[in-house]
C-alpha cells in the first residue's frame, strides 16, 4: 500500500495542521469542511501561521480545498482519509457513513480523536470496514510535535497499521507509536496523571508552587514550565474538562480516579476567570505595581497572590538517584512523584501497550521528557527503587521485577522505530570520552559527539570534545531536541562581572581554534542539526564540511540581539558564502552589505527552505523530514566521502573605511527612525568594522585569521561595555532581548 493522495475532513486547528504536514511531505492533500469558504480560510491561516506550519510557503497550493457536499467524491481517489471534525459521535458516524460508501477499496480511514475509543467510533461499520479503520492521534502543533499515536483494536488490519506507521515516520517525520484502544491512549494517560500527581503531592506536602515547579522540571528531566506553569499554559479550565473525561472513561478502581478529583482552589480559579495565560492569570499572574510588571504566584493554602520567589534547588544536571536521596523536602517530593508515576505507568502494562518502552517514547516525543517512567526506574536502579518503595499491590510488572531484581530489565531504547537512531547506536558504541558538556562515541570507523548541556550551550568542555573527536570522521548530533543555542552566555557573564576579560578573550580564541579544527580536519565532519541552531551553534554547523538538517530547524546568527557580534567565524563564513554569488563578482560591496543586513537584524530561519536564501544553509545540504533518520543520512554522507580532502582556505578583499561609512549611514537612518537606540549604533558600528575588513583596502588580501582577529576585537570591545552586559543579563533573566 502506497499513500499518494490524502483527504482531511475538518479544517480546524488539528485538521489544518495535518494537511500542512502532508503538504510539507509533498503529498497531495485536500482539506474539506462544511463550506469551501471555511476550508479556504483555514488554508489562509496555514500560510500566515506563526510559528509557520509550512516548511516552504510557496507550496501552499499543494493543499486543495472544498466542501463535504460538492467535493466529497474526492475521497474515492484517496489512499488515506483523515477525519478531524468536532468530538461529537453522531457527526463522526455520519461522516464515516459517507466515507465508507465512496472510498476506494483498501484505503485507510482514521480519526484524529483524542478521547473517543475505536469501539465507539466504529460500532456502525461492517467487519471488513473495521479492518481499515484506526485512530491517528496527532499532537498540536502537528509540524513541531513529534508524537503520533496510532490506536488499534482487535479488528484492525495490523499489516496496514505497520505500513501507515512507516509512512508517518519516514514521510511525515513523526514518532509513530502503535498502542491499544484504552482511555486517553498512551501519552495523555501517563502525562496527565504525572501532572496530577505532581500537583496533588505539592498540596499534600505544603510546597509552594515555585518549589514544586523547581523540582518537577529540569532536575527530573522535564520541561522547565513545571506542573503549575504547564497548567497555566494549557488552560486550567481545559485541564478540568480533560480530567472529567478521564473520570468518566476510566474504571472506578483506576488510581487515576484519586488524583483527578476537583480541587476547590482550581474551581475558584476557573469561576473567577483565572484560567491560566489565556485568562487573567492562573497559578501565576502578572500584576502591575507602580507601573512595573511583577510576576506573582498563588499560595496553595490561602489562595492569595504574592511576589513569585525564584527557587534554586542546586541541581544542575538530571541525577534522579541523587535527587530522591537529598534528605530534604525537595527530595521527598521528587521521590513521592517519581515513584507514583513509575507505579502507575507499570500497572498499565501490557493493557495500554505490549511494550513498556513505548510509554517512554511517548513521554519523550509528546511531552519532551528526557526520560520516560521506565528509564527513570532504570536510572534509579531496581534495588534502590524497591528499598524505598512502600508497596505495589496488583502490579504484575513490579511484582515480577521485585522477584528478579534484574538491573538490566530495560533492554533497547526506541523500539517504536526500525531506523538506527542515536539512541539505538549508543549502547553498541564505544564511549571514548565524556565530560560535563559532551560525550564522544566511536561506532565502527567514525566518531559521534553529543552535546549534553542545557540547550546544548557550548563551553570549554564541549569544544574539547569536538577537538578530540576529529581523529576520525565525525558526526555531531544530539538526542535532545536542540542542536545548540550557542555559546554559554552565563559562563561569559560570570567573567565579565568580575572584570576578567582576559579569560573571555582566551575562551573566544579557543572557540575559534575549535571551529578551524572542524573545518580543516583531515577527516570529514558532518553536523546533523535539529531545533535551535543559533549563534555559536550555527558557527559549528557552518564550519562543518557537510550538513544533514532536520526540517524543523531554527537557525541564525543572533549575537547582535545580546549586544555582541559573531566571533567564532560566523561573520567570516557568511562573507565567504555571499562573496561567491554573481552579484558579488560585479560589486565587491555586495556581500558585506548583504551580511551586514542579515547579522545586524539577527535574522533567523525556521526551516532549511527559509535558511537557503539567507545562505545559512546551502542547496547541497541534506534536508530530512524524519528526525530519526538524521544519523543514518549522516552516515551515508561519510560513506560517500571516503576520499575527502579538506577545503582550501578562503581569502577576502574588502574595501575598508569607505565600506564601513556606507554601513554607518544605514545605521544612522535606523537611529533617526528610532528603529535602534544608542547601543544599537555601537553594536552595528562594531559589526561594520568586521564586515568592512577594518583598516584595509580593496587591493589587500585578508586571510581567515585576519577575519577571526576582527571578530575577536569587536567582540571584546562590546563585552566590556555596560550596555552589552545589560542586554545579556536581560536575555538570561527574561528570555527576550533588551533594546537599549
Amino acid at each position: 500500500m502506497k499513500i499518494n493522495n490524502v483527504v482531511v475532513i475538518g479544517s480546524g486547528t488539528m485538521g489544518s495542521g495535518i494537511a500542512a504536514q502532508l503538504c510539507n511531505a509533498n503529498i497531495p492533500v485536500t482539506l474539506l469542511d462544511l463550506k469551501t469558504e471555511i476550508s479556504q480560510k483555514a488554508k489562509e491561516r496555514i500560510e500566515k501561521s506563526r510559528p509557520p506550519l509550512l516548511i516552504d510557503k510557496s507550496k501552499i497550493d499543494g493543499i486543495k480545498v472544498g466542501n463535504i457536499n460538492d467535493d466529497f467524491n474526492i475521497v474515492s481517489e484517496a489512499d488515506w482519509i483523515v477525519e478531524a471534525v468536532v468530538e461529537r459521535i453522531d457527526i463522526k458516524h455520519d461522516i464515516y457513513d459517507k466515507i465508507f460508501k465512496q472510498r476506494k477499496k483498501g484505503s485507510i480511514v482514521s480519526s484524529n480523536t483524542s478521547s473517543i475509543p475505536i469501539s465507539v467510533l466504529s460500532e456502525k461499520l461492517t467487519e471488513d470496514d473495521k479492518k481499515d479503520f484506526c485512530i491517528t492521534h496527532f499532537f498540536n502543533p502537528v509540524r513541531y510535535m513529534d508524537l503520533l499515536e496510532i490506536v488499534k483494536n482487535e479488528n484492525t488490519d495490523l499489516d496496514k497499521i505497520q505500513k501507515l506507521k512507516l509512512f508517518c515516520e519516514e514521510d511525515l517525520g513523526k514518532g509513530a507509536i502503535v498502542c491499544n484502544d484504552t482511555p486517553g491512549f498512551l501519552g495523555n494517560r501517563i502525562g496527565v496523571y504525572a501532572m496530577q500527581i505532581a500537583m496533588t503531592e505539592a498540596f499534600k506536602m505544603k510546597l509552594t508552587i515555585e518549589e514544586a515547579d523547581a523540582v518537577f522540571g529540569r532536575p527530573m528531566g522535564i520541561p522547565k514550565t513545571g506542573v503549575f506553569g504547564l497548567y497555566d499554559l494549557i488552560g486550567i479550565d481545559l485541564m478540568a474538562d480533560v480530567l472529567k473525561s478521564f473520570i468518566k472513561e476510566l474504571p472506578e478502581n483506576d488510581n487515576f480516579q484519586d488524583v483527578a478529583k476537583e480541587i476547590p482552589l482550581i474551581r475558584k480559579l476557573i469561576d473567577t476567570g483565572y484560567t491560566g495565560r489565556k485568562g487573567k492569570g492562573g497559578f501565576y499572574r502578572m500584576n502591575k505595581v507602580d507601573n512595573t510588571k511583577i510576576l506573582e504566584a498563588i499560595n496553595l493554602e490561602t489562595g492569595e497572590y504574592s511576589t513569585s520567589q525564584k527557587i534554586d534547588i542546586k541541581s544542575e544536571k538530571v541525577d534522579l538517584l541523587k535527587l530522591i536521596n537529598r534528605g530534604d523536602k525537595y527530595g521527598d517530593y521528587a521521590w513521592s512523584v517519581i515513584s507514583k508515576i513509575i507505579k502507575y505507568a507499570s500497572s498499565l502494562v501490557p493493557g495500554i501497550t505490549d511494550k513498556f518502552n513505548d510509554i517512554d517514547e511517548a513521554m519523550r516525543l509528546g511531552f519532551n521528557w528526557s526520560r520516560g517512567p521506565f528509564e527513570m526506574l532504570k536510572e534509579i536502579g531496581v534495588s534502590n527503587f524497591f528499598e524505598k518503595l512502600d508497596g505495589f499491590e496488583n502490579n504484575k510488572f513490579l511484582e515480577e521485577l521485585s522477584k528478579s531484581k534484574d538491573e538490566n530489565f530495560y533492554g533497547e531504547r526506541q523500539k517504536y522505530t526500525e531506523i538506527e537512531t542515536l539512541g539505538k547506536i549508543k549502547p553498541k558504541a564505544i564511549k571514548l570520552d565524556g565530560n560535563n558538556s559532551a560525550e564522544i562515541y566511536r561506532f565502527n570507523d567514525f566518531n559521534i559527539v553529543e552535546f549534553t548541556t542545557k540547550a546544548n550551550a557550548l563551553d570549554y568542555d564541549s569544544m574539547d570534545a569536538l577537538k578530540k573527536a576529529t581523529d576520525k570522521p565525525l558526526i555531531i548530533i544530539n538526542e535532545s531536541m536542540q542542536f545548540s543555542a550557542g555559546v554559554n552566555l552565563t559562563y561569559t557573564m560570570n567573567f565579565a562581572e568580575k572584570g576578567d576579560y582576559n579569560s573571555i578573550e582566551k575562551f573566544v580564541k579557543y572557540f575559534q581554534d575549535t571551529c578551524k579544527e572542524l573545518k580543516y580536519s583531515k577527516y570529514p565532519v558532518v553536523s546533523a542539526p535539529s531545533g535551535l541552531t543559533l549563534g555559536g551553534g550555527f558557527e559549528v554547523l557552518v564550519q562543518s564540511n557537510f550538513v544533514a538538517s532536520h526540517t524543523n530547524i531554527v537557525v541564525g546568527l543572533v549575537e547582535t540581539m545580546v549586544g555582541l557580534v559573531p566571533a567564532g567565524g560566523g561573520c567570516k563564513e557568511m562573507l565567504w558564502r555571499w562573496s561567491q554569488t554573481d552579484e558579488a563578482k560585479n560589486d565587491p560591496d555586495y556581500a558585506p552589505l548583504k551580511v551586514f543586513d542579515i547579522i545586524g537584524y539577527g535574522k533567523t530561519a525556521t526551516s532549511p527552505v527559509e535558511a537557503e536564501p539567507l545562505k545559512y544553509l546551502l542547496p547541497e545540504n541534506k534536508k530530512i523530514m524524519s528526525r530519526n533518520s538524521l544519523l543514518n543520512v549522516s552516515r551515508s554522507i561519510l560513506e560517500e566521502n571516503k576520499d575527502f580532502t579538506p577545503p582550501a582556505e578562503a581569502s577576502f578583499k574588502l574595501a575598508g573605511k569607505p565600506l564601513k561609512e556606507k554601513m554607518v549611514k544605514l545605521l544612522e537612518k535606523l537611529y533617526n527612525d528610532k528603529v535602534i537606540l544608542d547601543h544599537g549604533m555601537v553594536v552595528g558600528s562594531e559589526l561594520a568594522n568586521v564586515l568592512s575588513g577594518g583598516d584595509t583596502t580593496i587591493d589587500k588580501t585578508l586571510s581567515e585569521d585576519d577575519l577571526y582577529k576582527l571578530e575577536l576585537n569587536s567582540f571584546m570591545n562590546l563585552i566590556e561595555t555596560q550596555k552589552t552586559k545589560d542586554r545579556i543579563k536581560h536575555t538570561l533573566s527574561k528570555g527576550k532581548p533588551l533594546v537599549n
